[in-house]
């Protein structure tokens, strides 16, 4: 019997829907992509269509994947990068050959070469966590309010002040939470 894949968290921003393949960081934290093969299956939720990936590739993934969240968190807190961090992403950037064309819609699309497709994905996730990176974006970098996951989010509203990578999750759970101690408070003080 297969066992339940945690579903995937899709935000807007590559880079750091990326980092949040692994959440709750700080508690008891959840792998989304435990496997090669389900990294194949996010990176298909994101048009980077590969047909296969190696543990050895895999392994690259989530290097990359932890050196833009490094690289976010620091930018978060104004501070500099790692330069292990900032080094593994540079490194994938380079690594890939990704051509951006533009569809009949009027939307980017990318082609990745038939030799190192999943090269040219990762170099597509770390060429936008550099465009973020390097504040060639318009919005912030910023960490989620909630104590137990902390992941670094892009954010783009409009008043630059969102506190929760994910209204649905984090946020509900941090709002539950202080209703239940507030409704707590008010029964020992009645």
């Amino acid at each position: 019997m297969r066992s339940e894949l945690p579903d995937f968290r899709l935000g807007s921003v590559l880079a750091t829907s990326f980092t949040a393949t692994l959440t709750e960081r700080r508690g008891s934290s959840v792998e989304r992509i435990p496997t090669p093969q389900r990294l194949v299956d996010w990176l298909a939720l994101h048009d980077l269509f590969v047909e296969s990936c190696t543990t050895g590739q895999y392994d690259l993934a989530l290097g990359l994947r932890e050196s833009i969240h490094l690289a976010a968190t620091a930018a978060a807190l104004q501070d500099n990068p790692p330069t292990s961090a900032v080094q593994v992403i540079n490194d994938s950037s380079a690594r890939g050959h990704a051509v951006a064309m533009l569809t009949r819609g009027g939307k980017r699309a990318w082609q990745l070469s038939r030799k190192s497709p999943l090269d040219d994905a990762l170099s597509v996730i770390a060429a936008d966590a550099i465009s973020i990176l390097a504040g060639a974006r318009d919005g912030r970098l910023a960490l989620c309010a909630s104590p137990s996951c902390e992941a670094a989010f892009f954010d783009v509203s409009r008043s630059r002040t969102r506190r929760w990578c994910d209204m649905n999750t984090c946020g509900n759970r941090q709002k539950k939470a202080r209703f239940n101690a507030s409704k707590l408070d008010n029964r020992g003080s009645a």
